[in-house]
């Protein structure tokens, strides 16, 4: 199934919640709504057209405009399809629902993403830093994160 064919059935399923798409990248991506997330993440993997069974890569970022994101990369071993979907939310409200009912391997990366950027997956049953310690002062990857001088009462060497 061709990208625009999966944006096109995602949009007569679900309407405005597909907000955004670039079609003609080299990558193709679609974004859809944060609170639709579990609802067209549920769709993707179950629909049989797509039956996108597996979760290969969860990413965060930061766009350094207000808003972070998650992009997820999906695989259907059965039809040997791929798509980009992209889901937005504002830093100052980082909330996204979680998919790991959907796909278990975003267990981790979610609480990856929550570690390095502080967004909060909803729904997600054990979201706790993973790679930082549990008191660390901040989320290191956003673009305005500032490395302390100190932590514990060691100085950072940056």
């Amino acid at each position: 199934m061709t990208p625009q064919e999966i944006h096109d059935n995602l949009r007569a399923k679900f309407g405005d919640a597909v907000v955004e798409s670039k079609l003609d990248a080299q990558q193709p991506w679609i974004r859809i709504a944060a609170d639709k997330t579990n609802a067209i993440c549920t769709f993707l993997r179950d629909e049989p057209a797509f039956q996108f069974d597996f979760m290969s890569c969860l990413s965060g970022v930061d766009y350094n405009d207000g808003n972070l994101g998650i992009v997820y990369h999906l695989y259907s071993m059965t039809h040997k399809h791929k798509a980009v979907i992209r889901v937005n939310c504002p830093k100052d409200n980082a909330r996204i629902q979680s998919v790991h009912d959907i796909w278990g391997t975003a267990n981790w990366h979610e609480r990856e993403a929550f570690d390095m950027y502080g967004i909060q997956f909803d729904g997600h049953p054990d979201l706790r830093r993973i790679l930082c310690p549990d008191d660390y002062p901040g989320f290191p990857l956003r673009k305005d994160f500032q490395v302390p001088e100190f932590y514990n009462g060691m100085k950072v060497p940056y």
